[in-house]
């Protein structure tokens, strides 16, 4: 069955971005997430031991959920990623190369971007979707105006600074989702608190 990015972001929009997740803890926090309604998580390659941990979701959650790497800038990682099964890679630049290395491994591809040269380069590339970012340093009239120009229902995702008080003027712009870093989890957060605030940014959403 082919993998798209579509049906995970009809379920849930949001993105949990786990930066700094520790393999030992990469299950509890998880089904904090997946368990109330978010079940795309990306665990940053600058994390401890980041394959571990994506190593145990993917093979914790199989189906319930979509199980990738973020902060991914070399595309020899990219087979690392696939093995441990990790199925979205994203990446903080623009890099066809990383990109096309996703696509031909049958993976789904979110890679970031600033400027509309990048954007369509990345999505010449494969791109299944583009994440914004980061977001602080644009806007939703930014966002607005990057839409009007790529290609009808490419989905573009802000990240940077999003959380629950801020996402309806980006919605309002045409957002397809967020990536949501510490208004979710940062390290030291129990399960119980990151559950409390995937509550809170499902409920914002809806």
């Amino acid at each position: 069955m082919t993998l798209a990015l579509r049906p995970w972001l009809d379920q849930c929009p949001l993105v949990a971005i786990l930066r700094g997740l520790r393999p030992d803890e990469a299950i509890a926090v998880g089904e904090a997430i997946v368990g109330n309604g978010i079940p795309v998580l990306e665990v940053p390659l600058n994390s401890p031991e980041p394959l571990d941990s994506i190593r145990r979701l993917a093979a914790h959650f199989g189906d319930r959920a979509l199980v990738g790497a973020g902060t991914v800038i070399d595309p020899a990682d990219v087979s690392r990623i696939a093995q441990a099964g990790g199925r979205l890679i994203v990446t903080p630049h623009a890099d066809p190369a990383v990109t096309r290395e996703a696509k031909r491994l049958g993976l789904l591809a979110v890679p970031g971007f600033f400027t509309p040269t990048e954007a369509f380069a990345l999505l010449a590339a494969g791109a299944d979707g583009l994440k914004l970012f980061p977001a602080e340093a644009a806007s939703p009239a930014v966002l607005k105006a990057l839409l009007a120009v790529l290609p009808k229902g490419t989905p573009v995702l802000p990240v940077g600074g999003i959380g629950a008080h801020n996402m309806q003027p980006w919605r309002d712009a045409g957002a397809a989702g967020f990536g949501i870093a510490s208004a979710l989890f940062k390290p030291g957060d129990t399960p119980a608190t990151v559950a409390d605030r995937a509550k809170a940014l499902r409920a914002a959403w809806s």
